[in-house]
């Protein structure tokens, strides 16, 4: 059993990420002891499956020996390397290449670092750098879509666009400005995707030209966007993004640490879309969240216009931990496992969880279910008609996860209820049925919830 000092050793000290501080003090902490495959067991013993991949990131899954293995044979052999003094390692460059050639077309150019958030922060170093080597540093306006998430750094946090990463932090910054999201389900133009991508377009021209074209550096962009709600665009939507960026001489950077390493199908989702944007960010199934590890994956010509506008002088931009040998040998054994049966495994198990998610449409709370492979949300309502969200005094976000936790299952629980997926790709059928059945009673335990009967009602 779970030792009430080590709940009171988190409550008096560890500080979690995008929690409340005093209503995690008062429910206290739930640890997770040991997983495997798609299964986590607690520390009192109980099992469940892990519907959200720990945070998108286990791709892999838990306990894959292969990359337990290449983790302990690097820090055996060497634990640390610096890229900085012109040095490296072996596994380091290896992955770079491997990435590069996996990458779609020139992305050729890798700069590693801790995660997504820092990764994203590079970017905007590297394209505040490009657009000055360029001659043209008035290109300091950047874009990005609501209801996106680009990490929780200082800077990378203002093209986020969602509003708690925001309150109380003085961002977004002034340089730093959003359109509308595509999201489907509540589009103000509708449902149809044509409609959709024509009221994007016109959104993102209406912004270039409201801050001036020779102004704007870039454009942010998830091919689907993760923490907002996993809200899908239409097909061929990132692509008529990427021609406006290209007729206008605006960076296109791709947001693909939820999305990459086979989470959708391919491995980047950009592929799908025929998309080869300027700058691509990846994190999370690069590693399958076994070691940290993000990358910023870099076109010929934004490596070639920074190299030859720094010259011979240093690119003032780094990390302790860059390339870290640890975590690239982790990455080259996850890339393994994606090449030798992991990704088509991922798209079977996509499709049976898309399916069974599916199958609960007919649900009387359920408003919408979206998704690509294995990413994917139901979208809960009182009103299937008026799409109304479930309201704030049902505590959507905490009660649903705790009902989820209690049947077994882990899921993502948004805000007026939204229950996001992300399994690990090595799920069996066994694993993707479970957790379908855990959340039709996790659905029915909600409609019960006095909250939600009094709006259904009312």
């Amino acid at each position: 059993m779970l030792s009430n000092s080590l709940i009171e050793l988190d409550r008096a000290h560890l500080i979690h990420p995008v929690s409340s501080y005093r209503s995690h003090e008062a429910s206290g902490v739930r640890v997770l002891k040991s997983a495997k495959g798609a299964t986590l067991t607690d520390a009192s013993g109980r099992q469940l499956l892990d519907g959200f991949a720990g945070l998108w990131c286990v791709n892999a899954g838990y306990g894959q020996d292969s990359i337990v293995e290449a983790a302990m044979r690097q820090l055996r052999e060497l634990p640390y390397a610096t890229g900085y003094f012109g040095l490296g390692s072996d596994p380091a460059i290896r992955l770079a290449a491997r990435l590069a050639e996996l990458a779609p077309g020139d992305l050729n150019h890798v700069y590693f670092t801790l995660g997504g958030s820092d990764a994203v922060d590079s970017t905007i170093r590297f394209i505040r750098y490009y657009y000055h080597a360029k001659g043209t540093p008035q290109k300091d306006q950047f874009i990005s879509v609501e209801s996106g998430y680009h990490g929780s750094s200082t800077a990378g946090a203002g093209l986020t666009a969602l509003p708690s990463f925001h309150a109380g932090f003085g961002v977004p910054y002034n340089w730093q400005h959003k359109i509308p999201s595509h999201y489907a389900y509540r589009n103000p133009v509708g449902s149809h995707p044509q409609a959709i991508i024509a009221a994007s377009v016109a959104a993102l021209r209406a912004k270039i030209a409201e801050l001036g074209v020779d102004r704007v550096a870039a454009f942010y962009v998830e091919p689907i966007q993760g923490s907002g709600g996993v809200l899908v665009p239409p097909p061929s939507w990132l692509k008529a993004m990427h021609a406006v960026c290209k007729e206008h001489d605006i960076l296109f950077v791709a947001d693909e640490v939820i999305t990459g390493f086979g989470r959708v199908g391919p491995l980047f989702a950009c592929e799908e879309d025929d998309v080869v944007p300027d700058l691509m960010t990846t994190a999370k199934g690069l590693t399958s969240g076994y070691v940290p590890m993000g990358a910023v994956l870099m076109s010929d010509a934004v490596y070639n216009t920074i190299a030859d506008g720094a010259g011979k002088a240093a690119v003032g931009h780094g990390y302790t931990y860059s390339a870290h040998p640890v975590s690239a040998a982790v990455g080259l054994a996850c890339l393994d496992l994606y090449e030798n049966g992991l990704l088509e495994n991922g798209r079977k198990a996509g499709h049976r969880l898309i399916e069974g998610l599916r199958a609960l449409a007919d649900h009387p709370l359920v408003g919408d279910v979206r998704g690509r492979g294995m990413l994917a949300a139901v979208e809960l309502v009182t009103d299937k008609e008026l799409k109304t969200p479930l309201p704030a005094e049902a505590d959507a976000a905490r009660r649903i996860f705790d009902r989820a936790w209690d049947n077994g299952v882990v899921i993502r629980a948004f805000a007026q209820g939204v229950l996001g997926y992300a399994p690990p790709l090595c799920c069996t059928d066994d694993d993707i049925d479970g957790i379908i059945e855990r959340t039709k009673t996790t659905l029915d335990q909600t409609l019960e919830d006095k909250d939600v009967r009094a709006a259904m009602k009312g």
